[in-house]
């Protein structure tokens, strides 16, 4: 793929997350060898508003724009073949995605996003896992909050681990951050949708997983991390659990569960009275219009706001009589730290194809980049730290 134009293009740069990306790339692209400047592009359907991005970029920025439309086929797949590398943030993704992984996969180009929906990684999982391995075309879904701390989290502990035995890691996740519009549409559509059955349950072993582990606990409180903890419905397990397959580190045997976090009773009702709520308002589209129209598209929280914003993410893994604490942690999760997850991975990728350990399928983050993925982001500032053992 020498001959591509771009060797990292970002679509649905306009958007929120996706102005993040731009702004992070900017500082941070480098270049894809010694000698070689790092090779990127801003997509989107408007030159226009690309232009308006491209020009708030600090100065230096070397940056092309490609016209792309996500109900233009065609569009896309000019896209792709000018990129080695194709990032997207532009959902919902059980919408919009799969023509664009239709056509990474026809160019030869390699795919991350961002989504935290089962049923869209399910379903590319099914339809094009054996078709990107063949291709040995990388299909990364997953590589912002969901759900690269939970799993490179995961990683982090097993290899703190000893080998020999079935090892079993908790985890549990803290955390603060508004959504912004994109993000809510593909929320809303999740509940809408519900998480498969079978989600994460087919493919190879890079790709798919059987959906063993420990018997969920209900809500509980677990003295090492205190206040209370309930089973969180999210994609992360189903994640996990495909990377325990595809990496040795995570042995025969393992397990995995996750639990949000809450400091009191009154924070633990208050959160299931919302997302029933919430699920209850999806079921039916005037509801669902509704709910979207809370958070219009293109909005998100300020600067100031993702200031405050946080994750924690503590794990506790066990195996053969020995216990490990470990935790992952950094601000605000689902923009400043999921365009810096996004940006790392898609660098990653981009520089040093070569050295990871998969080819090509439909694949996890631990699985296509792990450790590699683990170092870069320490250095830009995401703590991975063994609290105690």
């Amino acid at each position: 793929m020498a001959d591509r134009a771009y060797d990292l293009v970002i679509y649905g740069a306009t958007g929120f997350t996706g102005q993040l990306v731009a702004e992070y790339l900017a500082r941070h692209a480098g270049t894809r060898s010694a000698e070689e400047p790092l090779r990127w592009a801003l997509a989107g359907r408007s030159r226009e508003k690309l232009r308006r991005v491209a020009d708030a970029l600090p100065e230096g920025a070397d940056v092309g724009l490609i016209e792309a439309d996500a109900g233009d086929g065609r569009s896309l797949e000019a896209m792709a073949a000018q990129a080695r590398v194709l990032v997207t943030t532009v959902g919902p993704y059980a919408q919009l995605g799969e023509p664009l992984v239709k056509a990474c996969l026809a160019a030869g180009t390699d795919y991350l996003d961002i989504t935290g929906e089962p049923a869209f990684v399910d379903q590319l999982i099914e339809r094009y896992d054996a078709e990107a391995r063949d291709a040995g075309v990388l299909i990364i879904n997953c590589c912002g909050f969901d759900s690269i701390p939970a799993d490179l989290g995961t990683l982090f502990t097993v290899q703190q681990l000893p080998d020999g035995a079935p090892k079993s890691v908790r985890a549990y996740v803290k955390t603060r951050g508004k959504p912004s519009g994109g993000t809510w549409a593909s929320l809303i559509g999740a509940l809408a949708d519900g998480i498969p059955k079978k989600a994460g349950s087919r493919g190879s072993g890079a790709g798919g997983t059987k959906r063993s582990g420990p018997k969920r606990k209900n809500m509980h409180r677990e003295p090492l991390v205190g206040g209370w903890s309930l089973p969180m419905p999210v994609i992360d397990p189903l994640v996990v659990k495909r990377s325990s397959r595809a990496h040795p580190a995570y042995g025969e045997g393992f397990r995995y569960a996750q639990y949000l976090r809450l400091g009191s009773l009154a924070q633990v009702a208050s959160l299931m009275g919302g997302i029933a709520g919430l699920f209850a308002l999806s079921q039916t589209a005037p509801t669902r219009r509704w709910l979207l129209s809370r958070r219009p598209s293109g909005a998100g929280p300020s600067e100031e706001e993702r200031a405050k914003g946080f994750f924690a993410l503590t794990f506790i893994g066990e195996s053969a009589g020995k216990q490990v604490v470990t935790r992952v942690s950094g601000g605000d999760p689902g923009y400043d730290e999921t365009s810096k997850m996004l940006s790392e991975s898609a660098l990653l990728v981009a520089s040093a194809r070569d050295t990871l350990p998969i080819k090509g399928g439909v694949v996890t983050p631990a699985a296509a980049m792990g450790e590699a993925l683990i170092e870069r982001l320490q250095a830009v500032g995401i703590q991975f730290e063994v609290v105690s053992s």
